[in-house]
């Protein structure tokens, strides 16, 4: 068994960023000035399926859209940490890990660029990144997944997780 393989089969928690991970990291901007992004379905369907499976999710990201709080509410999101009012990721990761009583060993956090630094250099937890992740973030990550950003690279690591606990064909 790779050390890959290992990892995903105690993972019972993600821990997910949200541009350039749950979108491609592209801000459209109306002529109103809002601004939107575009989620990918099969993300969101695996998202899903793992909190269906008894999985927590968890998002940390800097924005604070309230189209992207309306998403990740109709997904079932529960634990969403958006704008970091001046704190770091890893401040919020570590707020929240302390609160949630979570081990870290049991956590699988994807991000893709340099403010998802601190958290993923951490040794405990298992770091992934999507496939067009800044160089920086791919050299601190345990897996890599062949899908980019906002194009299957969430649906990647919930489905290698789920598939290697044999959850993902179960039905209820």
């Amino acid at each position: 068994m790779n050390t890959s393989t290992h990892k995903f089969s105690q993972i019972t928690t993600f821990v997910f960023d949200i541009d350039g991970v749950m979108t491609d990291g592209n801000v459209h901007v109306l002529e109103t000035g809002e601004h939107y992004r575009t989620f990918y379905i099969r993300d969101g369907y695996a998202i899903e399926r793992a909190i269906q499976a008894g999985y927590r999710i968890c998002v940390i990201t800097g924005g604070k859209h309230e189209g992207v709080r309306k998403r990740l509410n109709n997904l079932k999101i529960h634990d969403i940490y958006m704008g970091s009012g001046g704190e770091s990721k890893l401040q919020i990761y570590l707020r929240w890990l302390h609160d949630s009583g979570i081990s870290e060993e049991n956590i699988l956090y994807m991000g893709d660029d340099l403010p998802d630094y601190q958290v993923m250099s951490r040794t405990t937890l298992f770091s992934t990144c999507p496939a067009d992740a800044c160089d920086e973030i791919i050299s601190v990550s345990n897996y890599i997944s062949n899908k980019n950003g906002g194009k299957g690279a969430v649906r990647d690591v919930i489905e290698r997780v789920m598939r290697e606990k044999d959850e993902w064909l179960k039905f209820e």
